[in-house]
């Protein structure tokens, strides 16, 4: 049994919960309203986020927003290093995204990879009139020119180092830390 790392907390429960709802102020305040607005979380973690977003925009602006999940297992860059049998989760748009403005909601930003692959896959759907990006944490690290329109918190880490978000519904409580990396063996 490996030793346990370091960890570091930077949201704890109340800190996660008032992020989402600003966020979710943010997303509205961005698309001035909820019309023709529709909220598509990347597989895993972005969907309980997105759906936690929704929830919040549902009580704040009593609007009920089209709430998408995209599961970019197909369209990554490295899809040859994951296996001859990659699992693929779930890819659902309930809504014609054309001329909608959709916002991708993803746990944490490091490379930008991820969100190329989101772009890809939902162009696949249709074309909105706006793409917007809405991530809890940005650590800083692109390797591609993507910029986030919506930060829940910006964090400056080592390499050496990952965010591991923590959501209710997957992992019994909201959260987000700072971990080292495990040494590759």
């Amino acid at each position: 049994m490996a030793a346990a790392s370091k960890q570091q907390i930077v949201l704890d429960a109340r800190a996660f919960d008032r992020t989402v709802r600003r966020m979710a102020d943010e997303i509205v305040e961005l698309n001035n309203g909820t019309d023709n607005l529709v909220i598509v979380g990347i597989q895993r973690r972005g969907v309980q986020l997105a759906a936690q977003i929704v929830s919040s925009i549902a009580e704040r602006e009593h609007a009920d927003v089209p709430q998408g999940a995209l599961d970019i297992t197909l369209y990554r860059d490295d899809l040859q290093t994951v296996g001859p049998r990659p699992v693929v989760g779930q890819t659902q748009i309930p809504v014609d995204i054309d001329g909608q403005n959709v916002v991708i909601v993803d746990d944490v930003l490091y490379t930008g990879r991820t969100i190329r692959a989101a772009l890809d896959e939902l162009a696949d759907f249709g074309r909105p009139a706006r793409i917007a990006l809405a991530v809890l944490i940005d650590r800083g690290g692109r390797e591609l020119p993507i910029q986030p329109d919506i930060v829940g918190k910006t964090l400056s880490i080592a390499s050496s180092q990952r965010v591991d978000v923590l959501v209710e519904e997957v992992d019994g409580r909201n959260a987000a830390i700072i971990a080292e990396r495990e040494p590759s063996t």
